[in-house]
């Protein structure tokens, strides 16, 4: 083995060198490589006394893995992922690792080229590897709480409402009549939001609202979804025989932020799907929707600085409730179906590589 034409040293003219040559070729996403700070003596001395001998007498080879775009729809982008390549000293082979935080739900590409020191100091860098392509697991229960604290900082004071709300277009509650016997059906929830929660695309619930005008105290009158609005009483969807989970935290690159909680009948099937992958939320304790009981009443409350979206995990009879007509704005350019998180915004995302 030639050490002088196999392996180059950590040096400052070498990263510059090679980070030129990637950035040529256009397929390293955002590679910064740091260089050791204790020297090259010291990184020595800082080994097991077995493997100074090796290192002393060798220099160390450079992996250079890199990311490039996939075929399907959710690829990533270079300026999304955010890379940094970490050089060590370690027992030859020396494999350096690359740590990139990358999106959840997403079906990503793998490859890895080499590049080795020539004689001439150029270097050559080897063809791509096999590639690899794996998919990103949704949020776990841990990056939902963490999307929970965020929620509870921006939440601000509680205010006290009497009744959700669901607007809809009068087809929608005609079909209802006709074809479910005066039931609103859950169905999947769509993918707005952020993209990792796995209540999107899975969960089956009914969407409903709870945040009142500031100057009237009830319900907005513009809207994206339809003219027409149920109503029903707090208490219908929201007592002591259902449990409260955290759903989502997002913003669409707006100042104001939405927060998605899930109400679940005890028992039911959206209950033990919510048990498993969501936080879940003390109904009577909590800074966002809170049910609690004076003198004998039940109270409601809710969050007044974010907009509260709540979805209900089982069949609601129109009976239960009253039909309102919205004399607004219909807004349809704000609907949000489908609307996609800003993936900038510091106070609702969150780091999963941490």
């Amino acid at each position: 083995m030639n050490p002088e034409k196999d392996f180059v040293p950590l040096t400052p003219n070498i990263v510059r060198a090679l980070n030129d040559k990637l950035h040529e070729k256009r397929k390293v996403a955002a590679l910064e490589i740091e260089k050791p700070t204790l020297g090259r003596a010291g990184i020595l001395q800082s080994l097991p006394a077995a493997t100074r001998p090796l290192l002393s007498q060798t220099r160390l080879p450079l992996p250079l893995p890199a990311l490039k775009e996939n075929k399907y729809s959710n690829k990533f982008k270079h300026k999304d992922v955010p890379t940094n390549l970490v050089a060590k000293a370690v027992p030859l082979p020396m494999t350096v690792r690359g740590h990139w935080f990358l999106s959840p739900r997403t079906k990503y590409t793998v490859a890895v080229q080499t590049a080795s020191n020539q004689v001439d100091d150029d270097y050559a860098v080897s063809e791509w590897s096999e590639i690899i392509e794996f998919c990103t697991a949704d949020y776990s229960k841990v990056h939902l709480t963490q999307h929970l604290e965020k929620a509870k900082v921006i939440a601000g004071h509680m205010l006290k409402f009497s009744g959700f709300y669901r607007k809809q277009h009068k087809e929608y509650f005609a079909y209802i009549r006709e074809h479910h016997g005066n039931a609103m059906q859950p169905s999947v929830k769509d993918d707005s939001g952020s993209h990792g929660p796995p209540i999107s695309e899975k969960l089956e619930t009914i969407f409903f609202s709870c945040s009142p005008e500031f100057n009237t105290g009830k319900p907005p009158q513009d809207s994206p979804y339809g003219r027409h609005r149920f109503e029903i009483a707090a208490e219908k969807l929201f007592n002591p025989n259902n449990n409260l989970y955290f759903g989502d935290l997002y913003c669409m690159y707006t100042a104001y932020h939405y927060v998605i909680l899930v109400i679940a009948p005890v028992g039911s099937p959206g209950d033990e799907f919510c048990k498993q992958h969501l936080p879940q939320l003390n109904s009577k304790d909590n800074k966002i929707l809170t049910c609690t009981e004076e003198d004998g009443m039940l109270v409601y409350h809710h969050a007044q600085d974010v907009i509260l979206e709540v979805i209900y995990t089982d069949p609601v009879d129109l009976s239960l409730g009253t039909m309102a007509e919205n004399t607004g704005h219909q807004l349809m350019s704000l609907s949000i179906a489908n609307a996609k998180k800003d993936p900038s915004c510091k106070t609702c995302n969150i780091s999963v590589g941490h």
